[in-house]
């Protein structure tokens, strides 16, 4: 049997203690790291292709998330007592995953990386989604994959006593009245450079203000990301730790040589800035978005003609027309933000501060139990509520 290679150290302000280990489980991995807290424990694996597949523009990142019922003690509630596809929470906790750890593989790597998250134990008391996030950063940093890590996150909900809890159990997320979930990396000065923040009011959170708890203003919500940095530097240090004890143990990680895939050259862009800048700077100012798509696309098509020419007079960047479509819309997005924050004017007009109309309405569809339509801007949502007997519910088969 493989020996492991584990470390482990206390989540501050808190009884719990977060593990990482490595090198017992999936040994044929690039990296993969056995994360817990409590009896809650996800195995994560992250493995990446040699070499970029082809036909993409894209960065082929997938984090999926394998939720088992043997984790809980259960089984299947299925016909055929097996696994069913990934529920809403499996997905969610994917994006959860994906989001902070997307920005931090370099500019050009389009090699197809794959994370894995299988939970192996869930204890009831402590949930696994933030836990994933950073044993995936964890395998990642031991995979020899690039990535510029580790990234660490904490949930942080707000007590009815008016303090900030780190990864609570699902009784003081519960008993809270707002949580946030927090992902960062840590910078040279030792500060934390927030990449992630998800947020959200609690179930009671109306009934525990009524009963006097502290509400949640937006110093509080600063407060929290700053107190979040504490806990983020804490994963970081563990995972910084695993990473030595590999190469103490194991020698040098060895990186994944890889080919970088840039959808345009500098050259090309400089190129696309003069030629284009000036078609674009009228268009940007454009608040109705048709319109505005309307003149973009009209300067885009005018930039690629002068600078891709025709078949009967090719010009300097001929056969490049897709990649200059992507430097006009890199330069596009540079001289939108330049405008926020030199103007403070966002691209339709509104200031920073500023939120697009709201409207509501009910009662659209006559034969539905009860309609809604919320819209703001340009977007829409219609809900439809349809009522029924208790023996109606939904059973729910989640561990």
């Amino acid at each position: 049997m493989a020996e492991a290679i584990s470390v482990s150290g206390p989540i501050s302000g808190s009884d719990k203690t977060l593990r990482f280990e490595t090198g017992k489980l999936a040994l044929q991995s690039q990296g993969a790291v056995v994360a817990s807290i409590g009896k809650t424990t996800v195995l994560v694996t992250a493995n990446a292709a040699k070499s970029v597949r082809d036909g993409i523009d894209f960065f082929p990142l997938t984090v999926d998330v394998e939720e088992r019922a043997y984790a809980a003690g259960k089984i299947p509630g299925s016909f055929f007592r097996r696994e069913g596809r990934p529920s809403q929470q499996a997905i969610l906790t994917c994006r959860l995953i994906d989001r902070p750890l997307r920005p931090a593989f370099p500019d050009g790597y389009r090699n197809e990386t794959q994370i894995v998250v299988t939970v192996l134990g869930a204890d009831q008391v402590n949930p696994h989604d933030v836990l994933a996030i950073n044993a995936s950063s964890a395998a990642l940093m031991i995979s020899g994959i690039p990535f510029d890590g580790p990234i660490g996150a904490v949930r942080v909900a707000y007590s009815q006593e008016g303090t900030w809890v780190p990864n609570p159990t699902f009784e003081e997320g519960d008993a809270g009245t707002f949580e946030l979930v927090v992902a960062g990396r840590e910078l040279d000065n030792g500060d934390v450079a927030i990449m992630m923040v998800e947020a959200g009011g609690t179930e009671k959170s109306f009934e525990f203000y009524a009963n006097g708890a502290p509400k949640v203003s937006e110093a509080v919500i600063a407060a929290g990301l700053e107190a979040s940095k504490q806990w983020i530097k804490e994963s970081i240090k563990l995972q910084r730790q695993l990473t030595a004890s590999v190469i103490a143990a194991k020698g040098r990680i060895e990186p994944l040589a890889y080919t970088p895939v840039l959808d345009y050259s500098a050259e090309l862009y400089e190129a696309v800035e003069r030629a284009a800048t000036a078609k674009l700077q009228p268009a940007i100012r454009i608040s109705l978005k048709k319109d505005r798509n309307a003149a973009i696309d009209e300067a885009t098509a005018a930039t690629v003609a002068e600078l891709a020419g025709s078949a009967d007079a090719p010009g300097k960047f001929a056969g490049q027309e897709k990649q200059i479509k992507e430097a006009v819309r890199s330069l596009t997005k540079h001289l939108v933000r330049q405008r926020v924050i030199g103007e403070n004017v966002r691209i339709d007009g509104r200031g920073p501060r500023d939120i697009r109309p709201l409207s509501a309405e009910v009662g659209l569809l006559n034969t539905a139990h009860g309609t809604g339509l919320f819209q703001r801007g340009e977007t829409q949502v219609m809900n439809v509520v349809t009522l029924a007997m208790p023996r109606m519910n939904q059973m729910i088969d989640s561990i």
